[in-house]
């Protein structure tokens, strides 16, 4: 989540930078402008003073030598172009000599403002990149109320395009450091706010394993992020309650039920002395009492799974699995099943005694449903950091739907109803796998049969 959340933020606060910087680099820009305007401005003023008078070059031939050499120190030491012109451009005074106004273009445009009374107010924007850009401000010399001349004045603009950059630069600065500090408010933000939202993740991760005793401290992020870690623990309290009034229901219904079953049981033996020997119904009887009192057993083993927690070790599970083969193989050999093993000493954490019954029950439904002269195999391998133990067996089978349901409690296929069993064994064996971090998976064996994975980190939990 902070993968998407800080992005979103640090585009907002760039944009806004952003909107504020750009604004503030073009009024800087024009600042600077304007300050070299008004100041070209003063000049032409001055200039225009000195030209004011400058009409009859016979009469006045000092006052032009006067404005001549003005202009000309001007130019030695601004390096700027400056010239007075009457209004038809001829040059009344000017330095560089052989300068004139321009035929077209900016220059052109300020020389025709200037001829109808108006001073340069607001040339073009000079940027940093107009490497030839030049500054054009242009003044009318008034004599009795008319325009005798034009003050025209061509600055070069490296220096106002070096300042600008500079304050530009200045601006960029300010603009990156404000962005470290809004990147890093923004991860001091989303560290604040999105911490409680990790912990409650992780105890969820936790009671959805199985872990229900995990709670969160409500102690950090904002109000709405408390209120939901206390709301939370109370949920998790009352789900951790009721799961232990069903557990307990079940472990005492279990418990209690076996004596009135055993009782019931003896009556039914002692009501079979007094019946015919083979009688039908009292074979059916014992049948259903039997698989009543396993089914009790293993409600019981169920209840007791779900609730013990696991005693992890690390331990050989090529070593457990070879035991288990060789405690079920008078089964298969008693049924003509041919029964193979493929194990490595391989390491990995888990309950052996939680283990060990899971794989009992998985072998025990692998034999019960594989023919004679078919095969059971249990392979042990390595995957990551998991080991598996997978029981592929050669018998029937199960459809797509069917394979989506096996594990399920008391389910058993319609095609396998007269088979021994209570349908809670591979629920027992997930139950037992889970406590210690493993799990259990089914899939289709080629060319026919069920193939059960059973997995075990290799990682300490």
């Amino acid at each position: 989540m902070r993968t998407r959340l800080l992005p979103l933020l640090i585009v907002l606060m760039a944009g806004v930078l952003l909107a504020l910087g750009f604004p503030l680099a073009v009024s800087l820009a024009a600042a600077q402008q304007q300050r070299v305007v008004v100041d070209r401005i003063d000049d032409t003023v001055r200039f225009a003073a000195l030209a004011q008078f400058v009409a009859d070059a016979d009469r006045l031939d000092e006052r032009r030598s006067t404005l001549k050499e003005q202009l000309n120190r001007y130019y030695d030491t601004y390096g700027i172009k400056a010239g007075v012109f009457n209004r038809d451009g001829d040059a009344m005074a000017h330095a560089p000599d052989g300068w004139s106004v321009p035929a077209r273009g900016e220059g052109a445009e300020a020389f025709k403002e200037a001829l109808s009374g108006r001073r340069s107010q607001d040339p073009p924007q000079v940027w940093p990149w107009q490497r030839h850009g030049r500054l054009v401000v242009a003044s009318p010399v008034v004599r009795d109320g008319d325009v005798v001349a034009v003050v025209f004045t061509d600055s070069p603009t490296g220096q106002l395009r070096s300042q600008v950059l500079r304050g530009w630069l200045l601006i960029a600065a300010g603009e990156a450091a404000a962005m470290l500090v809004a990147v890093g408010a923004a991860f001091r933000l989303t560290g604040w706010v999105l911490r409680p939202v990790r912990i409650l993740d992780a105890a969820t991760h936790d009671i959805a394993t199985g872990q229900l005793n995990s709670r969160v401290a409500a102690a950090g992020g904002p109000p709405e992020l408390r209120r939901l870690a206390r709301s939370f623990n109370e949920m998790a309290d009352n789900v951790e309650e009721v799961l232990e009034q069903q557990r307990a229901f079940v472990a005492d219904a279990s418990h209690q039920l076996r004596n009135p079953l055993a009782a019931l049981l003896l009556r039914i033996e002692l009501l079979a002395l007094e019946l015919p020997e083979g009688n039908a119904e009292i074979a059916s009887v014992r049948t259903e009492g039997k698989r009543l009192a396993q089914v009790l057993d293993d409600l019981l083993d169920l209840a007791l799974a779900e609730h013990a927690s696991a005693a992890l070790q690390l331990i050989d599970i090529g070593e457990l699995a070879s035991e288990r083969v060789a405690a079920w193989r008078p089964v298969a050999e008693e049924k003509g099943v041919r029964f193979t093993e493929r194990t490595a000493a391989i390491t990995a954490w888990a309950d052996p005694i939680a283990l060990s019954s899971a794989l009992d029950a998985v072998i025990d439904n692998a034999l019960k449903f594989t023919p004679g002269g078919a095969e059971v195999t249990v392979a042990v391998a390595a995957r990551g950091g998991a080991c598996t133990i997978v029981i592929a067996d050669g018998g029937p089978g199960l459809s797509d739907e069917e394979l989506s349901r096996i594990g399920d409690r008391f389910w058993r296929s319609g095609r396998h109803q007269n088979v021994k069993g209570s349908g809670l064994g591979l629920s027992i064996s997930r139950a037992l796998l889970s406590a210690g971090g493993g799990r259990i998976a089914y899939a289709h064996h080629e060319p026919h049969g069920l193939r059960v994975t059973v997995t075990v980190p290799r990682i300490a939990p």
